[in-house]
């Protein structure tokens, strides 16, 4: 009964999270420019400002919002974060300075830590040799969600770049009253620790991950997969308006069409792939579709040809959720939460780095004074970083699979 509730409001969480998360996307840029009066390329230099103070953000709370959820459960967590971020958004309707503008999107980074408590409910219910697909379940509602964020958020944004945030702050509060009613608590009192500052601040939860057999390199894939990764949210409107000079309702299209490919990936790609590969082959596989994407965006110049490039979007889906089920398998019953935080600070320390490589890449290569215009100059940067990622991936021991040690059985039933 627990699994029938549990699963279906996660789902709905991560999907309503994503519908917010993608209707501002198309409008942010056009926000900074507005609220901070400055043109294009400083824009982008501003933008890669506030994705770093949002990071820092996201760092410091996931881990602390793990262990919450470890010792008072999952559903507190969560609807908490709920409701800070419809408050949020709330505030990102009618900010007028860029000070504000920078203190919103912080908080956005602290309540978007509970994406650790939303995973950690997920593992509490699953066995560990189904956990990718239910992490696959979730990526899948983050990929739908992007299908109606960006295209809801470019068509609010040509009525004007505050009225995404208004319907954000609505789908947050909504998303609250129906965990309110309806999540159950998945994780039962016996398996409650006790909270621990020392293991709930970035420092010690680095420490008491590397106490574990095999988490400190997953975690340092995850953090270069994560700068990677991000190359999309944090540079693709601005990118957009610099290499092919979309306008909002453009761009939203495109981010419509990402989260297509990121939902068929979810749903068709994740539990075929890592059945028939396992769960480290099948995102080695993932990432280095992305790096070829990468390449590929760095020097495409038309509308069509970018379009075209969307398409293998759909075979990097079983990179995240493979990661995080190897994390996952790798930690107890009392400490998933945990787990989970390390795995969002993980990619908050990606988030923390990534701004002023990625953005700040771009922002220098769109300036007026750059020796060479080239908007693409971020995604050569994200491909190195995969690459990285690849190496760091193949170089993990195996692990049996529904085990938490190191390979112990012949590679044909290992992940």
């Amino acid at each position: 009964m627990t699994a029938s509730r549990t699963i279906p409001f996660i789902v709905a969480t991560i999907f309503l999270d994503a519908i917010g998360f993608g209707i501002i996307m198309p409008v942010l840029p056009q926000l900074v420019m507005e609220v901070g009066k400055l043109d294009l390329p400083r824009a982008i230099e501003v933008g890669a400002w506030i994705g770093l103070v949002m990071a820092i953000a996201t760092f410091i709370a996931s881990p602390l919002l793990g262990n919450l959820s470890d010792r008072f459960g999952r559903r507190r967590v969560l609807l908490l974060s709920l409701g800070g971020l419809a408050v949020d958004y709330a505030l990102l309707t009618i900010v007028q300075t860029l000070p504000w503008l920078f203190i919103a999107r912080a908080l956005s980074g602290v309540f978007g830590g509970s994406y650790a408590a939303a995973q950690a409910a997920i593992a509490d219910i699953t066995a560990p040799t189904e956990r990718a697909r239910n992490f696959g379940f979730v990526g899948a509602a983050f990929g739908v969600g992007f299908v109606a964020g960006p295209a809801i958020g470019g068509f609010l944004g040509e009525i004007g770049p505050r009225a995404p945030f208004l319907a954000a702050a609505i789908l947050a509060a909504a998303n609250m009253l129906y965990g309110l009613f309806i999540f159950p608590e998945t994780l039962k009192p016996e398996r409650r620790r006790a909270f621990d500052w020392r293991r709930a601040n970035p420092l010690g939860a680095w420490q008491a991950m590397r106490q574990l057999p095999g988490m400190g390199g997953i975690a340092n894939v995850l953090v270069l997969w994560q700068i990677a990764s991000l190359v999309y949210p944090m540079t693709w409107s601005f990118y957009c308006i610099a290499q092919l000079g979309w306008t909002p309702g453009m761009i939203g299209a495109s981010l419509a069409a990402v989260g297509v490919m990121i939902a068929l990936g979810q749903a068709f790609v994740v539990g075929p792939m890592v059945a028939r590969f396992g769960e480290r082959d099948a995102a080695t596989i993932g990432i280095a579709v992305a790096v070829a994407n990468y390449l590929g965006y760095a020097f495409v110049t038309s509308t069509w040809g970018a379009f075209l490039l969307l398409l293998p979007i759909a075979l990097q889906a079983p990179v995240q959720p493979s990661l995080n089920a190897l994390m996952s398998r790798r930690a107890s019953a009392d400490a998933q939460g945990e787990v989970q935080g390390i795995s969002a600070m993980a990619m908050g320390l990606g988030q923390l780095i990534a701004p002023l490589l990625l953005t700040g890449t771009m922002a220098w290569f769109t300036a007026k004074d750059a020796p060479v215009h080239f908007p693409g100059a971020a995604f050569i940067v994200a491909s190195l970083f995969g690459l990285l990622a690849i190496i760091m991936l193949r170089r993990l021991p195996r692990v049996t699979r529904g085990s938490d040690t190191p390979d112990q059985m012949p590679p044909s039933v290992t992940a």
